[in-house]
């Protein structure tokens, strides 16, 4: 992992682009301070889950999720794959119509 000042950044963009790629994440740093990452994924499976992991919409939901969960209020495998597979068909069904 490489460390890069973002004023180099700014001005070789594209190398770094090329580097990312080539050498893995650079971490891009103002005034000595990490303020942002360059990273490039490795499909588009690697980028849903990067832009899915941070996003705060995504985390609130993750936190009422484990609340719940310890609250005793959350399903058990199999009644979670249940409503899985009744969604499923009524969404089949939905398209059909």
């Amino acid at each position: 992992m490489r460390i890069a000042p973002l004023a180099d950044v700014k001005a070789r963009l594209s190398a770094y682009v090329e580097q990312c790629e080539a050498e893995g994440p650079i971490v891009i740093t103002r005034n000595g301070k990490a303020v942002a990452v360059l990273l490039a994924p490795q499909d588009d499976d690697d980028l849903e889950r990067i832009l899915v992991g941070r996003s705060p919409r995504f985390q609130a939901l993750l936190n009422r999720s484990r609340e719940s969960i310890a609250a005793g209020k959350g399903m058990s495998p199999g009644e979670f794959w249940k409503a899985v597979r009744q969604r499923t068909r009524k969404a089949k069904q939905t398209k059909r119509n």
